[in-house]
């Protein structure tokens, strides 16, 4: 499986210490790595199809501090896409509105009708990137049909969807509209949470310290300046591995 990690804050962390112990799990997660810096409706990201403990572009970036208030970084073990540059994460496009959607994702989706539609909009292969074209497809009509969306109404439509796609999906989500981060995991001890005062990072494994306790499952999360804010429905969807579904995987990986 993948991993991810995200970071929420009031004011900008140097994240550098977080980063190069996540990147270096990479061995176990080869097939790429991704780094987003978030700032409103902007977001700077570099990424590379390649295993990020081998990568001089990240050990540059590394090399000087990485602060900003959002960040989201990943480390790919592909199932579905092949290892390419357009298959890594994070994924990002702006709604009708102007608004930025930055995501990444670990899990795989088995089966949701709504996200066919997509696979002739989407650059690359993988069911991640459906889920944020999917998002956007959705938000793009809420706002034509209501105009420009509060945070709630945002919020509502994000927590309707997460609630109808984990049926039997494993959906380890962390993606940010530029203004909140949003967290969702429905499959156990696969993603952490270390809160602070005005802080909070997510990562896939707890990344050294103190004060790591998992994410609670099924119920979408949505922070501010490392806050809780918004917390959506329990559906109580808890993804687990099945032979059926392991045979899957495996099948599309050996096709990669």
């Amino acid at each position: 499986m993948c991993e991810l990690f995200g970071s929420c804050s009031e004011h900008q962390l140097v994240l550098n210490k977080y980063l190069k112990e996540f990147y270096s799990h990479s061995p176990q997660h080869p097939n790429g790595w991704g780094l987003a810096l978030l700032y409103g409706n902007e977001a700077h990201i570099e990424k590379e199809p390649l295993q990020a403990d081998k990568s001089l572009c990240l050990r540059e970036l590394l090399s000087v501090p990485v602060q900003e208030r959002m960040v989201l970084a990943h480390i790919r073990y592909a199932t579905i896409g092949n290892v390419e540059h357009r298959n890594c994460h994070p994924f990002t496009g702006k709604d009708c509105s102007g608004r930025r959607w930055t995501l990444i994702h670990n899990g795989t989706i088995f089966e949701y009708e709504p996200l066919s539609g997509m696979a002739a909009r989407q650059l690359g292969d993988t069911d991640s990137e459906r889920i944020l074209l999917y998002l956007l497809e959705q938000m793009n009509r809420e706002i034509r049909s209501k105009g420009i969306l509060s945070a709630a109404r945002r919020f509502q439509l994000l927590n309707e969807i997460i609630c109808q796609m984990a049926s039997g999906n494993k959906l380890n989500l962390i993606f940010s509209d530029g203004e909140y981060e949003y967290v969702h995991t429905n499959y156990a001890n696969s993603l952490y949470q270390q809160l602070g005062r005005g802080q909070v990072i997510f990562s896939t494994q707890p990344l050294g310290g103190n004060g790591w306790e998992p994410v609670p499952m099924t119920t979408l999360l949505a922070y501010k300046d490392g806050r809780l804010v918004f917390t959506g429905t329990n559906h109580g969807e808890i993804y687990i591995d099945s032979e059926e579904n392991m045979k899957y995987i495996y099948q599309i990986f050996a096709e990669l």
